[in-house]
């Protein structure tokens, strides 16, 4: 009965009943609604589909995934492609603004690290300040290149369809767009190159760094510096992207992508043979020294708490003394593993220059020391160092180095000499002085000799200061670092992978002291030995 109701109504013979309604006009206004929702849905869902704004963030966040803790490191062959795809046939502003989300997606992701930084209300801040700095690098690029693509042909416009944009590009000849692919490449290294030396530079997770586990490709390093890696990586990305654009802009073309990568593969493959060659021929020929790393694991927050400074110091003794009674020619301790100035603090330099006599050992440790500064006006003042010293096996100071390169608000305050309220927003009161020099360390014994050179901390971030260190009768660098600011977070492998580029580019092997993070000896070809 009531499917036969159900069938007289739907021809409209038996009125069936309506429900009663509040307002004569409400029906009418409901149905408005819902139209303008509809409407509204499918305006929004065209904006969306039609913005270059998520491409651009998923661009920064597959570079960011290209460097550790995930590491994935053939992400960081595709993401500046994608950024560039972003942008195509955009204004100049636009192409700035995606490129800008890119970055700042890259080093809001790839710098969380910066978070765990053991003080209020700074990690947050410094987090998105320093990555908003730093977006500046790859907005810059995009915005060079789209208009460099745009000066390709009279044809190509700022205010195209990507289709559109595609096809311009897809229409000029090959050469052409080898030759834009290289001069992106070529814009990326330098700003690269810029980021590094701007305000004392921050030359954090740059391209090449993402491929250190590769180790034949990081061989063209040594021969390039890791800015010759970021610019096979740009080369090719570039590439795919205009392999890309010629399969949708002329598809009836067979196989008219290979060409648009054949130059920049051709490329790889000749470092990658290269790099193995150079890996075959490599000798463990010359002399060999024996060398014992101690690795206190201090929590940032105990260095900063001088109530424990004596327990601290006593346990690194204790962890020293276990370690030594295996023979040894070299004991290195890392940075701020003393607690108090090595040359001004008598039971620590007592306890140090002991231990040298007792085991017969040469050292080499981290200690902040601190010098008398009398200005040209006659005032005077004191300056302070993050410093590394030599101590020789008769317990006599050997060599001072003084670290070179500052962090940038946690060992010195930019412009507070012209605004001093801005140290109140910084970890740190007072800032350290820069060294001024590469000071090498001579240590030796019986039937050897050996030559080494100090970075400290993030120093072995810097291509410029290893190539400074490096001097030609160096044997070895060493790096002494205090990575316990970030736990165990992405931060000390992200800067491990960046010094193990160090000693490719110079050829020497890297021995490497930490407080927390990654201690490990590394070969001059990039292969961690322990």
């Amino acid at each position: 009965m009531e499917s036969g109701l159900l069938g007289l109504a739907r021809r409209g013979s038996v009125p069936l009943p309506q429900r009663p309604r509040a307002g004569g006009g409400e029906n009418l206004s409901s149905r408005h609604f819902e139209g303008m929702l509809a409407t509204l849905n499918r305006v929004s869902a065209k904006v969306l589909l039609q913005s270059r704004f998520p491409l651009a963030i998923a661009a920064g966040l597959l570079l960011a995934a290209a460097f550790p803790n995930l590491g994935v490191s053939g992400l960081a062959w595709i993401a500046p492609g994608l950024m560039l795809a972003a942008a195509l046939g955009r204004s100049a502003g636009e192409s700035f603004r995606l490129g800008y989300a890119a970055g700042l997606a890259h080093y809001l992701a790839s710098l969380s690290w910066l978070l765990r930084i053991p003080v209020a209300d700074f990690p947050v801040l410094g987090w998105v300040a320093l990555s908003a700095f730093l977006a500046l690098l790859p907005a810059l690029w995009v915005w060079l290149s789209i208009h460099l693509a745009h000066s390709l042909t009279d044809r190509g416009q700022a205010g195209e369809t990507w289709q559109a944009a595609t096809k311009t590009l897809a229409s000029q000849s090959w050469l052409q767009r080898i030759r834009w692919s290289l001069i992106c490449a070529a814009l990326w290294v330098g700003l690269e190159m810029l980021i590094s030396r701007l305000f004392g530079g921050f030359p954090w997770n740059l391209l090449g760094a993402s491929q250190f586990r590769l180790v034949p490709l990081i061989q063209l390093a040594s021969l390039t510096g890791i800015q010759g890696l970021s610019f096979l990586m740009v080369w090719m990305s570039v590439s795919l992207l205009n392999a890309g654009v010629s399969i949708l802009g002329r598809p009836d073309y067979r196989s008219v992508w290979a060409r648009e990568i054949i130059l920049p593969m051709a490329a790889m493959g000749a470092v990658y043979i290269l790099g193995f060659r150079h890996l075959t021929r490599a000798s463990d020929s010359g002399e060999e020294i024996r060398a014992t790393l101690v690795q206190p694991s201090i929590p940032q927050t105990l260095i900063w708490n001088s109530e424990n400074d004596t327990r601290r110091f006593g346990d690194l003794v204790r962890l020293t003394n276990q370690a030594l009674t295996n023979a040894t020619d070299l004991l290195i301790w890392p940075e701020s593993a003393i607690p108090r100035m090595l040359r001004y603090d008598a039971q620590t330099l007592q306890a140090v220059t002991n231990l040298a006599r007792t085991h017969g050992v040469w050292m080499i440790i981290g200690s902040d020391d601190a010098e008398p500064r009398q200005s040209p006006a006659g005032l005077q003042g004191t300056d302070y160092f993050n410093a590394s010293f030599l101590i020789a096996p008769d317990g006599q100071i050997a060599g001072r180095y003084c670290k070179r390169n500052l962090v940038i608000f946690g060992e010195y305050i930019p412009l507070v000499r012209w605004l001093p309220f801005v140290k109140w927003f910084t970890p740190i009161q007072d800032g350290f002085t820069p060294g001024d020099r590469v000071v090498p360390f001579d240590l030796g014994g019986p039937g050897w000799h050996a030559r080494t050179a100090s970075l400290i901390c993030f120093e072995d971030t810097f291509p410029a200061l290893g190539r400074e260190s490096a001097a030609a009768d160096t044997d070895f660098l060493v790096n002494l670092t205090n990575d316990g600011w970030f736990g165990n977070t992405a931060g000390p492998y992200q800067h491990f992978a960046q010094a193990r580029l160090r000693a490719v580019e110079e050829g020497l092997p890297l021995v490497r002291a930490a407080n927390t993070g990654l201690s490990a000896v590394v070969d001059g070809y990039g292969r961690v030995l322990q």
